[in-house]
């Protein structure tokens, strides 16, 4: 049966616009991007089979082009449509800390963080540059390494704080492997990075740690 055939509170674009996106299941806001279906197959139908497939929707979001596009229903361009639309959410997130007022929820920072480093399957070390009113000029990803870590060059990140004029930065880097516990190696990291910043009046206000769903807060923890 087609997904025309079914009643209208049940098919995921109207009952989307009845109820809202959060209503709907992870096969139901897939079937809504896939758009269409296979031969035999509704849309649903097909977005089931491939969240079966992938092992769920991140690992499908999340999958490489190669890997996405062998999927059925799928190709070159709706690996395209995809990443445009994960784009245009992280740069969704990013507006929601450039509102022109001074940074004051911790869980956008974090949201944005998560969106931008959680993905990686190496460690990114990247910086989030605050005015003096702390509120976000830029973020930067700065160094990549490989699955155990980043070769981070303090000297290089206080040359991008005096560049775009900092006054305050919050770093950032994630974990490949999923837990966010801080290593021994990063609480030095950041001592090193707070000495070499204040040395030009630039203040660390936070690092914070990307896990696989999961953040910790150096600052919270009484680290800075």
């Amino acid at each position: 049966m087609a997904i025309t055939d079914w009643p209208i509170e049940e098919r995921p674009r109207e009952k989307l616009l009845q109820r809202g996106p959060q209503s709907l299941s992870d096969a139901e806001l897939l079937a809504i991007f896939l758009r269409t279906g296979v031969r035999g197959k509704t849309a649903v139908d097909l977005a089931r089979d491939l969240l079966t497939e992938y092992g769920g929707l991140r690992p499908l979001l999340e999958a490489g082009q190669p890997r996405f596009c062998q999927g059925k229903g799928l190709g070159e361009a709706k690996y395209v449509q995809l990443q445009a639309v994960l784009e245009m959410g992280r740069r969704h997130l990013f507006d929601t800390l450039k509102r022109g007022e001074a940074l004051g929820n911790p869980d956008d920072t974090r949201r944005f963080l998560q969106a931008r480093l959680r993905h990686y399957p190496y460690e990114v070390f990247a910086c989030l540059f605050l005015d003096n009113r702390h509120r976000v000029i830029e973020f930067q990803e700065l160094f990549r390494g490989t699955i155990d870590g980043a070769s981070v060059y303090p000297r290089e990140v206080v040359r991008q704080a005096l560049t775009i004029n900092a006054a305050a930065v919050i770093l950032a880097h994630n974990h490949p492997s999923g837990v966010a516990e801080p290593s021994s190696a990063d609480y030095q990291l950041t001592s090193r990075l707070r000495e070499a910043l204040g040395l030009v009046d630039i203040r660390v206000l936070d690092h914070i740690v990307i896990g696989d769903g999961q953040t910790v807060s150096l600052a919270e923890r009484g680290e800075l």
